[in-house]
């Protein structure tokens, strides 16, 4: 399992309450293009929700969907897990199958090494992205279902906002 620290544990249970107690941070609203840039971004898995975060203030909260097999870290390829730990946002991609994406640096050192020493691949192209270019929410089940093969997904309206909002180099924090 992957360790992300006490700063982020403690991040991770304050976000978990504000969503419990049904705090007003909503990614359903229209980003302004004057938004504030998110210097981090949480994914709280089994809460099924990607937070952009700036100087420890939410600026926005998303619904996610996951890849099929959502629990645990991400250990080999074609697993469909989305990993767990801390990673870069290392790229934009607007040319892809999906509707804009925001590579995640998996595998790191850490998980080529895991992996090597299982005699596995640790796969990799795992991204934030928005919806198939071909398909609809509703044919994939988007959030309800968890589709993807290891990535984040949200609503391509969403994924404006989030591209708008981080920038290559933005740390993403991935916790269970």
């Amino acid at each position: 399992m992957r360790k992300i620290g006490i700063c982020g544990a403690f991040l991770a249970g304050f976000i978990v309450t504000a969503v419990q107690s049904g705090a007003a941070f909503s990614g359903s609203q229209t980003a302004r293009l004057t938004s504030p840039k998110a210097d981090r971004v949480v994914v709280l898995k089994t809460a099924r929700k990607l937070v952009l975060i700036r100087e420890d203030r939410v600026l926005r909260m998303y619904r996610v969907a996951l890849g099929r097999y959502p629990l645990g870290h991400k250990q080999q390829e074609g697993d469909a897990k989305t990993p767990e730990g801390t990673y870069t946002l290392d790229s934009k991609l607007e040319d892809s199958a999906f509707y804009k994406a925001i590579r995640v640096s998996y595998p790191n050192e850490q998980d080529i090494s895991d992996a090597r020493a299982r005699g596995v691949e640790p796969g990799g192209k795992i991204m934030i992205h928005g919806l198939p270019n071909k398909l609809s929410a509703a044919r994939v089940g988007h959030p309800m279902i968890d589709w993807t093969q290891g990535c984040i997904a949200v609503t391509n309206r969403q994924m404006d906002e989030i591209w708008r909002m981080v920038d290559p180099g933005t740390p993403i924090e991935i916790h269970p």
